[in-house]
């Protein structure tokens, strides 16, 4: 039998995010295996999610990047001992650094261990060097972990740990495809995505990173070819991003398909957007450490067109690989799209990467820390 382990998450605020997510879906799977969940941030609107997963919040500002920031360890190191911690988990660079010095200020025999999760492509740095400092250090993905060795390659690859973010099952069940309800909610709120024609989706915030251009140019070669298609870009839309906007808008009307395009604040819901669609995009220019859209998008049953990089590109090899394209290949894009369209929804298959398993795969790296 496992004994009791005290966790504490560290990260720097508590407000969106696939990090913060990650935090909460932890916290649940400690509390129901029994063990204690402490987080640690500047707090934020996802509080509550953590203590209503039986988790207990600690207030204190570990991601400003500042001196004065420096002062926390001493406090840390105390709330480290006072709450008897045994795994420090660090999720970000900054609070790793902190969370590390303030292991380093207790005596030995207090000393909890250190673990971090590596939920990003950092720039490589000597700043970034923190999140392979773990005893154990989790990568998102396979693409993760080899960033992680090409670029510290003092790192000792025995201690990382590939686990894979994972989604709920129940949250993206398979949806018939055509939805024609699913769709229709989605004309009526968005007229320009009305018709009969393919509907593609491309969510993501409001950067150029996302590849928003490159969606633009594909709508225009498809509807080139004579198709019906439409654009959705749910997120795209963001409060302090209007000039990219009018960029994305000029782009349109240059391209001919201004009338074919919605460009929206996010939509909360996002399984019903993935139903209503006949094909999802996943163009983002920078790639990316893991690619969640492709896990849901094809939960619920819709092929998946992406840039084939980062752990977008690593997904697609292994779920969906006509869905994966030469990296800013626009005509090889188009003529995936063209090809996915005309065939049916890939068949349903069982989907390896589930939010149970990537909790699972978390609280046995915690076992390995602390054994029984």
């Amino acid at each position: 039998m496992h004994r009791r382990l005290t966790v504490l998450q560290l990260l720097p605020a508590l407000e969106s995010g696939g990090v913060e997510r990650s935090t909460i879906e932890i916290t649940q799977a400690l509390v129901a295996a029994g063990h204690r969940a402490l987080v640690m941030s500047a707090g934020g609107r996802l509080v509550p999610a953590i203590e209503a997963a039986g988790g207990e919040h600690l207030t204190l500002a570990i991601g400003h990047k500042s001196l004065r920031t420096l002062g926390h360890v001493p406090k840390l190191a105390r709330r480290i001992r006072r709450e008897s911690v045994d795994i420090v988990h660090a999720r970000s660079r900054l609070p790793a650094w902190l969370g590390l010095w303030a292991i380093r200020c207790l005596p030995a025999a207090q000393r909890p261990r250190f673990m971090t999760t590596m939920h990003g492509l950092n720039s490589a740095s000597r700043y970034s060097a923190v999140m392979g400092y773990g005893d154990r250090v989790i990568c998102v993905s396979q693409t993760v972990h080899d960033y992680l060795l090409r670029h510290y390659p003092r790192t000792d690859p025995g201690k990382l740990r590939v686990i894979p973010r994972g989604l709920d099952p129940a949250a993206f069940p398979r949806r018939a495809h055509p939805d024609r309800q699913a769709r229709a909610r989605v004309a009526a709120a968005h007229p320009a995505l009305a018709g009969d024609g393919p509907l593609l989706l491309l969510p993501g915030r409001g950067t150029r990173l996302k590849g928003h251009a490159d969606a633009i140019d594909l709508l225009q070669a498809l509807r080139a070819d004579g198709s019906d298609v439409r654009l959705w870009m749910p997120g795209a839309r963001e409060s302090g991003r209007e000039a990219y906007m009018d960029e994305l808008q000029a782009l349109a009307r240059d391209r001919g398909v201004e009338a074919a395009l919605a460009m929206t604040p996010p939509t909360a819901a996002i399984a019903d957007a993935y139903a209503a669609s006949d094909l999802v995009l996943q163009l983002s220019r920078k790639p990316e450490a893991f690619g969640r859209t492709v896990l849901e998008a094809l939960a619920v049953g819709r092929p998946v067109l992406g840039w084939e990089h980062g752990g977008v590109g690593e997904l697609l090899r292994r779920l969906q690989p006509d869905g994966a394209v030469p990296v800013f290949d626009a005509a090889a894009l188009a003529a995936a799209a063209a090809g996915l369209l005309s065939r049916p929804p890939p068949p349903a298959a069982t989907m390896p990467f589930t939010l149970q398993a990537m909790q699972d795969a978390t609280l046995a790296v915690y076992d390995e820390l602390v054994p029984r």
